[in-house]
């Protein structure tokens, strides 16, 4: 999947200066993936899905263009119909048996249902000047960071910035750790998605959803790393935070008797190496390249609100009917380790 040299020379062009933050609430969780296995319903481990409600088990481009074909959004700004989503969260108990963690809100957003909060940034978190140039996604962009089925230290280096953070109150984000915190969090466990930064300029996609973007060549996004000559154009960086409300599963007595910690993916992992997200480009028009142009902090009057409300009632149809709540003999599609 391309975009032509003229389209790509004019994002060139088009310098963007911002940081978007916003918060979307869920709108499925379901077993289906229609990144990696499109078409195959059900998929073989679960997902939060947040985002436009056009979601669905496959979604092509340029057939499935979000904007058109989503009806709202369980994301604040209403011109985002864009897809993200992540694996989701268990807890597996001392006897085998899991259960969902549920999530938890973050401060200011109180009364949204699960989901995550969403970032765009041209420079650092915390930089609030965001001087960089950066070039917004275009129709029928896509990419996956991280790896299912990854379960150590040397397999999770591929990645960058794919961290926990144990949280003791709303304002913490650190330390962060790479695998699953070893010790229980009060609040609970914040999971951070960050994308790579550098685009090729050509793909909007490839075969393993990696390939066409890159790191920078040095260093991080945040460290003001330059991007590679093969993937020259700088994109903004997309975080997505998403606090898992592990709190009611804090008794030591409850973990497993060996001490280790007790938090799987729905993929199966336990270790938290196997940390992916998600993301379909499906912002309407070039809402998203007008509010990078607008040179703001957080605020976008450029774009358009919704309240928490109207988030939480746009949800996605069910595709594949399942039990994933309650104590689970094993994780839905089978993964994890089986109760003894």
């Amino acid at each position: 999947m391309k975009i032509n040299a003229v389209t790509a020379a004019l994002g060139l062009a088009s310098p963007a200066q911002a940081l978007l933050r916003f918060g979307c609430a869920k709108l499925t969780i379901q077993r289906l993936d229609p990144l990696v296995t499109p078409g195959q319903n059900p998929s073989p481990h679960l997902h939060q899905i947040i985002g436009g409600n056009s979601f669905n088990v496959s979604m092509p481009h340029p057939e499935h263009d979000l904007p058109s074909l989503s009806t709202c959004t369980s994301c604040q700004f209403t011109e985002d119909f864009s897809n993200y989503w992540t694996a989701v969260l268990y807890f597996r108990a001392r006897n085998g048996t899991y259960k969902r963690v549920p999530q938890i809100a973050q401060a200011g957003m109180e009364g949204t249902q699960g989901g995550m909060v969403v970032y765009y940034m041209s420079d650092a978190l915390f930089d609030t000047a965001q001087k960089s140039t950066v070039t917004a996604f275009k129709p029928g962009f896509r990419m996956l960071i991280g790896e299912a089925s990854y379960t150590t230290r040397d397999q999770a280096r591929d990645f960058r910035q794919l961290t926990y953070t144990c949280m003791e109150n709303q304002a913490s984000r650190s330390p962060e750790s790479i695998g699953f915190p070893k010790t229980p969090c009060k609040l609970g466990i914040m999971a951070n998605h960050r994308f790579p930064t550098c685009w090729d300029g050509v793909n909007l996609d490839t075969p393993n959803h990696r390939d066409h973007v890159a790191y920078p060549e040095t260093g991080t996004f945040e460290s003001g790393g330059r991007c590679p000559s093969t993937h020259p154009v700088k994109i903004p960086q997309i975080l997505l935070e998403t606090v898992w409300d592990t709190s009611a599963f804090n008794k030591k007595e409850d973990w497993p008797a060996d001490g280790s910690q007790p938090f799987c993916w729905s993929s199966g992992d336990c270790s938290g190496f196997g940390s992916h997200a998600d993301y379909v480009f499906g912002w309407k028009g070039d809402t998203l390249q007008k509010a990078m142009d607008g040179h703001t902090y957080v605020s976008a009057p450029m774009l358009k609100t919704q309240s928490i409300a109207e988030q939480n009632k746009c949800v996605a149809k069910e595709m594949v009917k399942e039990n994933f709540d309650g104590w689970l003999k094993a994780l839905p599609g089978g993964g994890g380790m089986p109760m003894a």
